[in-house]
């Protein structure tokens, strides 16, 4: 296979215990070079702890690493895919974009909480002992550079090679005389209207900025004095123009044309601005009349919230600057001074160039071979034979989880259908079954999460357009966020009445299934379907059930469950998720360590966890990936003296996910489903071309091949699927 792991052959996981042994050779193992666990992510000295005796307390703040600053190292983590030029070209570009989106969503939430907590004083520390105005400095201290980082690869690294690929990005300056009479033709008809030039002086107000809008600063003078004006770069034209194949970015020939925007005055200065907001605006739900005006409010306090971070372009003055940190209220060490362009997010509109030998080989999700290879059985017959697990993206979610609603929406013996949507596509297909299954006389539920953070506008619309068809719709819980990925379909049988049920990992949205690795298990189980039943019948009402026969659902007894399923002799603890951060797990994981229990963990994100403590969590190793498909699934594999559980389902180790929000986790007992999610975990935990392995002191080491061969997971996992589907249509 090539370095890139564009066409890896399906290959047999490798023994850890022999990788391990070789990492210890070759220094990386964390026990090979055990830190201190008081030191690491916040610039402490290290040093040697004792290797023999157990720590005592287990839930001393030094063992608990920076929510905050681990977020950041997993972007850091995303950046360095597009420095890693193993990546064909292109793909560095769209990791450029992803890091943007990520550092912005950062920003709105994580450094927007922390801001809300300085701002009041608040004086509880976290639980790796920081307080919120020493955790904000720390934040903003450690994301600089990063910044300055993504500017330079583009500067120094990306633009080159796009322009020795023949994709040139070039300044507005470097056009000939004719190029730039064709642009500021197209400026003149198609960019001008959209511009309107708001300007501050005496007799007029600081404009708005709208939260991550790009923004042309310009200083003019016309005879009176330096006066300031904002140009809103218009986010629905699309960032480069184009002339003779070569690409100019929109907000430079705006800037070449400011004498049509600002006629008869001088044209002092001009620079690219970008504003963050807080988006942790919050709405007492009590006083709230019901959830959906609620949500409307969050919604509008977000345009006008705190800024939290103000890029800026270098070349700007210090005179425009000292206007912007006077209205916007920032402060000097939220100023970001960063190297033009501003905002990469929209620099994935080059993917659209038809350069396949610059992009990873595209993917299209195959068929399940258990839905393409019987005609004759319904894929209620088929869930009715044997449980079905399907995973997204290697396994198309139009043939699975839309089949099945789909299915359901039309059957004449479907009674009802339950579902629950926490965010969902634009033109939700989803949506339209669930429509489509009331207008041929269902029984249709849905709950629709109206708190779904950056989803609420959109999940306003399709609740009003569910209740305008009929469709009894639940907004969600006072308290709580529901998170569960979760349907339900009531059928009418021979023998009576079936329950079929759809637990997954992710949600019902058909674009993200492409891109977003998940899981989803379809079963008959009519415990789990009784559980479902006792979930769903929560939302409209006032209580949530406490027991259940199968399923672990949050905040009822999934806490427990997983406290139980953890203990034991002769044990061994593997597990995959996107984020581990709740404390109280955290320590029962260490206690784990400390009583012998190997522990594997595969956390794309956020973990606050140290592995690799001497007397404390030796025995507990924790690897990231990050590759062309987020990692999104979460799996739980308990091996408690030889008796093995395995679970799936749309709960983090967080203590959000566990007490706060409802979620839903599904045991796997069908043996052949369980080998295949030891298969996977197996993947994960041996890939030495995407996985990171992290250090006790939270920073975290790529895993390089070197003379082996490369395993790649998700690249392994495209080539099985693939052969699974040739064998379906022999």
């Amino acid at each position: 296979m090539t370095d890139d792991g564009s066409s890896e052959p399906a290959t047999a996981s490798r023994d850890r215990g022999e990788q391990r042994a070789e990492r210890s050779e070759n220094g990386t193992d964390a026990d090979a070079d055990a830190t201190d666990a008081a030191g690491g992510d916040d610039g402490t000295e290290t040093g040697e702890t004792d290797r023999t005796d157990p720590v005592e307390d287990v839930e001393a703040p030094e063992y608990y690493l920076s929510r905050e600053l681990s977020k950041l190292r997993f972007n850091e983590r995303v950046l360095a895919e597009a420095t890693d030029e193993r990546n064909p070209l292109l793909e560095r570009l769209r990791f450029l974009s992803i890091f943007t989106d990520n550092m912005d969503e950062f920003f709105m939430k994580r450094v927007g909480g922390l801001k809300q907590q300085r701002a009041v004083e608040i004086t509880e520390p976290s639980p790796d002992g920081r307080l919120p105005a020493e955790h904000w400095r720390e934040v903003l201290e450690y994301a600089e550079p990063m910044a300055r980082h993504q500017a330079t690869c583009y500067r120094d690294e990306l633009k080159p090679a796009l322009s020795e690929a023949g994709i040139e990005i070039v300044a507005y300056d470097a056009l000939t005389d004719a190029q730039r009479a064709e642009l500021d033709a197209h400026f003149e008809e198609s960019v001008l209207p959209t511009l309107t030039p708001l300007t501050a002086d005496a007799t007029k107000p600081f404009p708005h900025i709208s939260n991550l809008s790009l923004s042309l600063g310009v200083l003019t003078d016309a005879g009176d004095g330096p006066t300031f004006s904002r140009i809103k770069i218009p986010g629905n034209r699309p960032r480069f123009v184009t002339v003779d194949e070569k690409h100019v970015l929109l907000e430079e020939l705006v800037a070449a044309n400011l004498p049509q925007l600002f006629p008869d005055v001088e044209i002092l200065e001009h620079a690219t601005f970008r504003v963050t907001r807080n988006a942790e605006v919050r709405r007492n739900e009590e006083i709230a009349e019901d959830l959906v005006q609620r949500a409307e409010e969050v919604i509008e306090q977000r345009r006008f919230a705190t800024v939290v971070r103000l890029e800026v372009e270098a070349s700007m003055s210090e005179r425009m600057l000292s206007v912007l940190l006077t209205n916007l209220d920032v402060s000097d060490r939220e100023v970001y001074r960063l190297p033009a362009p501003l905002d990469f997010s929209d620099f994935d509109e080059l993917l659209k160039a038809d350069r396949p030998d610059l992009k990873l080989p595209e993917w299209t999700p195959q068929p399940h071979p258990r839905l393409s290879g019987h005609a004759d059985r319904s894929i209620f017959e088929e869930i009715q034979a044997d449980d079905l697990l399907v995973h997204h993206p290697y396994h198309s979610f139009t043939g699975t989880v839309q089949a099945f609603l789909d299915r359901a929406a039309a059957d004449p013996d479907v009674l009802a259908i339950k579902a629950a949507i926490y965010r969902t596509a634009s033109d939700s297909k989803v949506i339209q079954s669930l429509i489509d299954a009331a207008e041929n006389g269902k029984q249709v539920a849905v709950m629709v999460e109206l708190k779904a953070r950056f989803d609420e506008q959109n999940n306003l619309e399709w609740a009003k357009r569910l209740e305008e068809e009929g469709i009894h719709v639940a907004y969600g819980t006072i308290g709580y966020k529901t998170h569960t990925k979760t349907a339900l379909v009531v059928r009418e049988e021979a023998d009576g009445v079936e329950l079929y049920s759809h637990i997954g990992t992710g949600n019902y949205h058909s674009e993200t299934a492409k891109h977003y690795e998940d899981l989803g298990l379809f079963t008959a189980n009519r415990d789990i379907g009784q559980d479902l039943v006792k979930l769903f019948n929560y939302f409209p009402g006032q209580s949530l059930h406490e027991d259940y026969r199968e399923l672990l659902i949050a905040p009822g007894n999934m806490r427990e469950r997983f406290a139980n399923a953890r203990a034991g002799e002769d044990a061994r603890i593997a597990a995959k998720m996107n984020r581990l951060e709740d404390p109280a797990v955290i320590a029962e994981l260490y206690r784990a360590s400390q009583a012998g229990v190997e522990i594997e963990l595969v956390v794309r994100d956020i973990c606050r966890l140290r592995p690799g403590v001497p007397g404390l969590s030796e025995t507990i190793s924790v690897v990231s990936i990050v590759n062309r498909f987020l990692e999104h699934s979460r799996i739980f594999s308990f091996h408690n003296g030889g008796d093995p559980e395995y679970f799936v389902g749309s709960a983090d180790w967080m203590e959000r996910n566990l007490d706060n929000r409802v979620e839903a986790v599904a045991p796997i007992h069908d043996p052949r489903l369980q080998d295949w999610l030891e298969h996977v975990l197996e993947l994960a935990l041996s890939d030495n071309r995407k996985a990171w392995e992290m250090a006790p002191d939270g920073s975290y080491t790529q895993r390089r091949p070197g003379s082996e061969s490369v395993r790649n997971a998700q690249a392994t996992l495209m080539a099985e699927v693939r052969e699974d589907r040739d064998r379906s249509r022999q």
